[in-house]
């Protein structure tokens, strides 16, 4: 067995040598031929890629199926992410929730104790937007609601979660809505927690400016922005939008109306509260009657009592 061995160890070394010394020879042939620069030369080595490259299809195939794998791996590994980032934020959307309910009830118990009365007047009336008349130079839109509903001009609409704009022409049976992103939008606002009141100027964009801002250094992105009321134009405390800082370096409201989807709009009824001109009903600038009677009686004891002596 050792000697059959040594005899084939024999035969497989000269014909591996002979094998490199081939393959050696075809690589510096391949070499040069893609190496020499000749009109020839060149067109055999178009001819060469013809033939031979479309053949080479099938070795291409596996090559091809693990890049694919290799790409859904790695898409598995991003939906597996995205997968866990959106578990965390349901956890955190449930705590948002029980805390929003607790405050809920908190807040209705606090009412119930201060015994608050709530405006009555505050009332909506919800409308359908029926077309859509914005352009580069107005944005606005067009209710089903007009004065057959009791619909005034200026009275602010939502869209159930944030101001979108204000009534601004009535029809009998339709009326025109402004948006807080037209050029002619002027609403006074309120910057929470701050507090600074400011003015949120429409420029036919989708994050209006905010000027005539007393201290803007008190003022973040993120923060909460309502409408103050001032004027009258708004009921206050109604939701606009939150701070964000603009690509000019402005501070401007990223708006919570979805103006992409205004399907329906509500109409807030704030009428103007009552004024009081009369002074004369709050400060009493009479004595009460018993005040009265007891002032006549008590400089008569002094007058009886001098007779008698």
């Amino acid at each position: 067995m050792a000697k059959k061995t040594n005899q084939s160890d024999i035969y497989a070394r000269p014909l591996r040598r002979l094998l490199v010394g081939m393959v050696m020879v075809c690589l510096f042939l391949v070499f040069l031929v893609w190496r020499i620069d000749s009109p020839r030369v060149e067109r055999f080595r178009a001819n060469l890629v013809d033939h031979v490259v479309p053949s080479f299809d099938w070795a291409l195939v596996p090559v091809t199926r693990m890049v694919g794998m290799v790409e859904d791996f790695q898409s598995y590994q991003r939906i597996y992410d995205q997968n866990q980032e959106l578990r965390r934020e349901l956890q955190q959307m449930k705590a948002w929730k029980e805390a929003a309910l607790q405050l809920e009830q908190e807040n209705a118990q606090l009412l119930n104790l201060n015994n608050v009365r709530l405006d009555a007047q505050l009332s909506f009336v919800t409308g359908v937007v029926l077309a859509d008349s914005g352009s580069p130079f107005r944005q606005s839109v067009l209710l089903n609601v007009g004065a057959r509903d009791g619909i005034i001009d200026g009275w602010a609409t939502t869209d159930g979660l944030g101001l979108a704009g204000r009534i601004s022409g009535v029809g009998q049976r339709t009326s025109r809505v402004i948006l807080l992103t037209d050029s002619n939008s002027r609403v006074p606002i309120m910057v929470q927690p701050s507090g600074q009141s400011a003015l949120l100027a429409g420029d036919n964009s989708a994050a209006p400016p905010i000027d005539f801002l007393e201290a803007p250094e008190k003022v973040r992105p993120g923060d909460r922005v309502v409408s103050s009321g001032d004027g009258g134009v708004f009921p206050a405390g109604l939701l606009v939008g939150h701070v964000a800082m603009g690509t000019d370096r402005r501070l401007r409201v990223r708006l919570s109306a979805d103006y992409e989807r205004l399907e329906f709009l509500r109409v807030l009824r704030s009428h103007p509260g009552e004024k009081v001109d009369d002074d004369g009903a709050l400060i009493v600038s009479t004595p009460a009657p018993a005040l009265d009677a007891e002032a006549d009686a008590a400089p008569d004891l002094p007058v009886a009592e001098g007779g008698d002596g």
